[in-house]
């Protein structure tokens, strides 16, 4: 029972559909009253005597339209065309049709195979009172009018719903990522900020704290002085602490990207490869034993190489200072063929007597390595860091000449731009491409539906004119035949004939000779009163006209 009730669920959800709030299910209820309504009423003034079945068919055809909506056309089509009942929900069916079916193709196959069974079952209803050009003239003017033209609006409404809907996502989309083209550009600024700050900052608060240490073990100093310069030292380390938490906050690894390479103006004075000499005599003026060399013809840098070997000896130069105080230090500038190599290397750092226990603990915030690497690859070098032989620290890095004029490299692992994610997810749009607007379509398929309906218009009139008069009996030619003329030669003075306009001309008549066939036709003379007709009548026996009338018909 269970499994009888879902299949019975789910067979009611496919076939209507919702949603079904409280509007749309009155809406229903009164579209159903309405269109079962005129179903009833036009088969009574039919007098079809389906006016019963009809009204039921057409209901349920109505709620089956945004289920089923090409089938629904084509049944109320083929209803349509023989009952007079369904024609108002060929005008819904029509709609729902161009609205819910999405493929070109299968709709225009439907509209087509509507249209023949909609013709078919009109010919079989009027083939006996009405030529079959005018039966297909006729079902297709009404047809454009009752289902394609109400397909056309349908169709324009539901393109132009879902652009709009499309419309709207993409705006959502776009407001989202420019949220997020602030939030990567803020970012990137506390990375700088962050990068700037160890490197800067922590190279002077490293000075700072090793010239403080000289002076702590100078023996030439007072036991006051020398507690003096202790605090000192220890206010720098407590500040290159405090500095390591604040670059730790602005320097997120989970969701900073790499800083992009700064220009020479943008340095602030910090200097390239010209400064390096500058770190050189700070760190000899505070003590410490460094050498200088340069290697190598010296050639033009471009600006971010310039500034990452001056970054790379200040870390260098930084790190010797915090984790071998008074160890020698050498600096080295080699020009290669392709590539300006920089090193700083330095020895295990020396014992030093006098110095109190954690005083003298270094400070690290592990970030210098890092920006390091990443300045050399966006460059389109490499960094190495470690150990020597002889148990001191080597740090080098390789930056090619014409790795990163552009501030990209050949590491192949170019940074994520915005240029690169802002579109990402967007429907692709070629180039010169133009969206088009969804009204072009429907407001030519409503031309071509007009300029075919007037086309079938003129034709209809012209054809009801020609048929008026090969149907019309001058007065001339009722009164130049006789009685006992061969019927050939009665015939071949009378028109063509067209039995769709004469059609009940012999009900209401005198009676017919016995044995006798007649042909019949329009007198030429004007109606005395609305709703009658004039009509003239020629019957034939044995192939000689027996009998000719002119009497009054009702319409």
């Amino acid at each position: 029972m269970n499994a009888i009730a879902r299949a019975c669920t789910k067979a009611v959800r496919t076939a209507l559909p919702g949603p079904w709030g409280p509007w749309a299910v009155v809406r229903e209820v009164l579209s159903v009253l309405l269109l079962g309504g005129f179903a009833v009423l036009l088969e009574v003034v039919g007098s079809t005597g389906f006016a019963v079945p009809v009204g039921i068919g057409t209901v349920l055809l109505f709620l089956l339209r945004r289920a089923f909506p090409a089938s629904v056309l084509l049944v109320t089509a083929a209803v349509a065309g023989w009952a007079p009942g369904p024609l108002p929900l060929l005008v819904v069916a029509g709609w729902a049709a161009g609205a819910r079916v999405r493929r070109v193709g299968v709709l225009v196959a439907t509209f087509v195979a509507s249209w023949v069974l909609f013709t078919v079952t009109g010919v079989l209803k009027d083939a006996g009172s009405m030529s079959p050009k005018a039966i297909i003239a006729i079902s297709l003017g009404g047809f454009l009018i009752t289902a394609v033209l109400p397909a056309l609006w349908g169709r324009y409404r539901a393109q132009r719903r879902a652009l709009l809907d499309a419309l709207r996502e993409r705006n959502d989309q776009l407001v989202r990522e420019r949220v997020m083209v602030v939030h990567q550009a803020r970012l990137r600024e506390r990375h700088r900020i962050a990068q700037d700050m160890h490197d800067s900052l922590g190279h002077q608060l490293a000075l700072i704290s090793v010239h403080s240490g000289a002076l702590e073990v100078d023996r030439t100093l007072t036991d006051r002085q020398r507690e003096a310069v202790g605090v000192l030292r220890q206010a720098a380390v407590a500040a290159m602490r405090e500095l390591r938490e604040v670059v730790g906050v602005l320097h997120d690894e989970s969701t900073a990207v790499p800083p992009a390479p700064t220009s020479a103006g943008a340095s602030g004075g910090r200097g390239g490869v010209d400064g390096i000499e500058g770190l050189v005599e700070s760190s000899r003026a505070a003590g410490a034993e460094v050498s200088f060399r340069k290697e190598g013809e010296r050639r033009a840098l471009p600006a971010a190489v310039d500034h990452a070997a001056y970054r790379i000896v200040q870390e260098a130069l930084t790190n010797a200072h915090k984790h071998a105080p008074g160890a020698p230090i050498a600096v080295a500038l080699r020009y290669e063929p392709d590539a300006l190599v920089v090193e700083v290397t330095n020895p295990r750092a020396p014992e030093l007597v006098g110095v109190r226990a954690g005083v003298g603990q270094a400070v690290s915030g592990g970030q210098g390595l890092t920006g390091l690497r990443e300045r050399a690859r966006l460059v389109g070098g490499m960094v190495h860091a470690g150990a020597t032989p002889d148990q001191g620290f080597r740090l080098a890095g390789m930056l090619p000449y014409e790795g990163a004029a552009d501030g990209g490299g050949d590491g192949g692992e170019a940074g994520p731009g915005i240029e690169d994610w802002v579109l990402e997810g967007l429907p692709a749009v070629e180039d010169g491409g133009r969206r088009r607007s969804p009204a072009m379509g429907c407001a030519v398929g409503v031309v071509g539906v007009g300029l075919t309906v007037l086309g079938l218009l003129v034709w209809g009139l012209w054809a009801f004119v020609q048929a008026s008069d090969s149907a019309t009996v001058k007065k001339d030619a009722y009164d130049g035949v006789r009685v006992g003329q061969s019927e050939s030669d009665v015939l071949g003075r009378l028109p063509r004939g067209a039995s769709w306009l004469t059609d009940g001309f012999d009900k209401g008549g005198p009676p017919v000779p016995e044995g006798a066939h007649c042909v019949y036709f329009q007198a030429e003379d004007s109606k005395e009163k609305f709703g009658e007709d004039n009509a003239v009548r020629f019957c034939f026996k044995d192939g000689v006209l027996v009998d000719k009338e002119h009497y009054r018909v009702k319409e």
